[in-house]
């Protein structure tokens, strides 16, 4: 356990210590999201009963930033390391993979969860938001951090290069994210689209996130519950499973 708090304490450090561009920077853009979309949206687009367009965003644009650092923190980390030869000093010493899983996920679920309250309170003077249930809000923020973090963490020992990076996240982890009902409920899309955002996991952490906030969402908050704590262990196995065969990390 030492181990894997060195590891964690590493790379908490590492984002930290360019925090403008790892914390502030996503703050800004979620900020212009909201800005312009509110702007352009707000009484065009029908949401929840009693609850404005705008407030109805910010949630969404505060979940959305947590998935896209969370997993840029673990994927960026890993790929700079073996990038740079790194690597050699988180293989040398005896970390099991559930240690090296942990601190890496960890690291990568502080980032997300630090880039999501910096949106929130940066956005709540332009929106009136309640709190529904702060554990619902806890548990799909925490648990979506930590589904990206161990994405990131495949992406990372996959990609050999940053362009490979680049390509999983531009064309799996962005429209995954931008096509989840961010900025929309799913009940405006078409019964073809409507089954398309059903299967994408993202919608769900998105929509029990929401529901945190205003005590009603397009799904039941246990259904999205479960199907993101089914997500969470399929993709934390793969991810352990890389790590304990030493997945293009070892020569």
């Amino acid at each position: 356990m030492s181990g894997m708090r060195m590891l964690l304490t590493k790379e908490v450090l590492r984002f930290w210590r360019v925090a403008f561009q790892t914390i502030a920077a996503p703050v800004l853009t979620a900020l212009l999201y909201l800005l312009i979309f509110s702007h352009v949206l707000q009484g065009r687009v029908n949401v929840y009963e009693d609850v404005s367009y705008t407030a109805f965003l910010v949630p969404g644009l505060v979940m959305m930033s947590v998935l896209q650092n969370a997993f840029a923190n673990s994927s960026s980390s890993l790929i700079q390391s073996k990038i740079t030869g790194n690597i050699v000093y988180v293989l040398l010493p005896p970390f099991s993979h559930w240690e090296l899983f942990a601190a890496y996920v960890g690291g990568a679920v502080m980032r997300g969860l630090m880039v999501g309250l910096g949106v929130l309170l940066v956005t709540l003077s332009f929106a009136r938001l309640g709190l529904h249930n702060i554990v619902w809000v806890l548990v799909f923020a925490i648990l979506g951090a930590a589904i990206l973090g161990a994405l990131g963490l495949i992406a990372g020992m996959w990609a050999e290069k940053f362009d490979q990076l680049a390509a999983f996240q531009n064309f799996i982890i962005l429209p995954a994210t931008f096509l989840s009902g961010v900025f929309y409920s799913i009940h405006s899309l078409p019964d073809f689209w409507q089954s398309v955002s059903h299967a994408n996991p993202f919608f769900y952490m998105i929509d029990g996130f929401r529901y945190g906030f205003f005590g009603v969402s397009d799904l039941s908050p246990w259904l999205s519950l479960g199907i993101v704590g089914t997500t969470f262990c399929m993709v934390s196995a793969w991810a352990i499973i890389l790590l304990a065969r030493g997945y293009k990390l070892r020569g």
